[in-house]
């Protein structure tokens, strides 16, 4: 059952007066699992104010997205609180509300629609999954609210939504890769690392992101079959479920040499321990979703060697931030010396969405009306430090392609694993560290 969407269409939008001051910025988060702590804005409600929030997966099973939210968080309050926002020739106070999903679809919808009712926020910021983007985008379209959302793959966050080519969005826009430009990259890292190949399993979750790869139409099936391979597809699989054995004992029979999926991290550790018991050993896994992250690598212990899986952000990138001037390493350097732990990719996307939301901020002519900041989103095309987002080149209305590379995980002298990008086909600028090689197995 669908649910009701609170609607704002009974408030009036407050006028805010865009009077010079000193820039300021202030990162507040909910108070149940969030970033930070507190809530506010105004004291005496006056205007001169940027209102950003910031919804993402902190905390739960999604939480390895939302790993480099404090430290981002952190830059940007020390941006805004030395340049501020210029609207309109005037320049704004920017706070940042920040709020956590903790991973929940449902709450991602809840929280969006407190940061709109409660907050009034002038802009909504999104990231990570379609289990998030995708509800708070359904809060922010219902309400004529603008949202930018990352960290999705478009055909999840679109189609997902319901949008067709004629009948986009108008509020909500996003930015991230499609499934059209993974497959190419799995291609290139099948046909290298296991030519000889005849066999694909799936591995697909009853989610957002797994029911768009399953569709028989417009998911993997037919490109699996283009390819010339045997679909293994034993069907979705509930999130959180603890017994893979009926999945393992298909893909094991068929001796499926190429395993593709997109679960969640804790299921994907359970998956892959249980599979290496149970003797299915496949010569190339190219996972989404579930191994994007060194802590998510390290749960596999010594059992992670070579697994493949998609990369939209790393040191490697050769693209600078608009608001900080960092490069790609400078930004992922400084995250580590920072943290004391190993960049991750979301880190690049987050810091991306602030470049984003800054520049339609700035091309607006004035945020009396939000129609003005949607206006300047649309015909947006900045240059980020996740590389060029363009909403005037499509693929589709409200949608902008980002590049994409592929990687795999490989051990390093510390006892870890170094995301080595080994394939860059489709996005030659990016340059690779390694080839695509196969899962060399112990069979002792």
């Amino acid at each position: 059952m669908d649910r009701p969407l609170p609607t704002r269409a009974h408030l009036a939008r407050r006028t805010r007066s865009l009077a010079v001051g000193a820039a300021a910025a202030t990162v507040l988060a909910a108070c149940s699992g969030g970033i930070g702590g507190g809530g506010g804005g105004d004291d005496d409600g006056s205007g001169g104010v940027v209102t950003i929030g910031y919804v993402s997966p902190q905390t739960g099973a999604l939480s390895a997205f939302g790993e480099a939210d404090t430290f981002v968080l952190d830059q940007m309050e020390e941006y805004y609180a030395e340049n501020g926002i210029t609207v309109g020739g005037e320049q704004l106070d920017v706070e940042i509300v920040v709020r956590d999903t903790q991973s929940d679809a449902d709450r991602a919808a809840d929280v969006t629609a407190e940061l709109i009712l409660e907050e009034e926020a002038d802009v909504i910021l999104v990231s990570s999954t379609p289990e998030t983007v995708n509800p708070a985008s359904d809060q922010c379209e219902a309400n004529g609210v603008v949202c930018i959302s990352t960290v999705a793959p478009w055909q999840a966050y679109y189609f997902g939504r319901g949008a067709t080519e004629d009948q986009p969005f108008e509020w909500t826009y996003h930015f991230f890769w499609g499934t059209e430009q993974l497959q190419e990259v799995y291609q290139d890292i099948w046909t290298q690392a296991a030519p000889d190949a005849t066999t694909v399993a799936e591995l697909f979750p009853n989610d957002s992101d797994g029911n768009a790869w399953a569709d028989p139409d417009t998911g993997f099936a037919p490109f699996i079959e283009a390819g010339g391979y045997e679909e293994i597809a034993p069907g979705t699989y509930p999130n959180g479920t603890t017994d893979f054995s009926a999945q393992i004992s298909q893909y094991r029979d068929a001796d499926a040499e190429i395993l593709v999926g997109v679960p969640i991290p804790p299921d994907f550790t359970t998956f892959w321990n249980q599979a290496i018991q149970q003797g299915y050993r496949p010569t190339v896994a190219t996972i989404a979703k579930a191994v994007l992250f060194p802590s998510a690598v390290e749960a596999l212990g010594d059992n992670a060697e070579n697994i493949s899986t998609e990369v939209w952000w790393s040191p490697s990138h050769p693209f600078s931030s608009s608001l900080t001037g960092q490069s790609a390493a400078e930004l992922a350097d400084a995250y580590e010396e920072s943290t004391g732990s190993q960049w991750t990719q979301p880190l690049g996307f987050v810091h991306a969405l602030f470049e984003v939301a800054t520049a339609a901020l700035e091309a607006a002519d004035s945020l009396d009306d939000p129609a003005n900041l949607r206006d300047a989103l649309a015909e947006l095309s900045v240059d980020t430090i996740a590389g060029p987002v363009d909403w005037t080149s499509g693929p589709v209305p409200n949608v902008a392609l980002t590049p994409l590379v592929g990687g795999q995980w490989r051990s390093n002298d510390s006892g870890g694993y170094d995301l080595v990008i080994v394939s860059n086909s489709i996005a030659p600028d990016i340059p690779t560290a390694g080839e695509p090689e196969p899962i060399e197995w112990d069979e002792s």
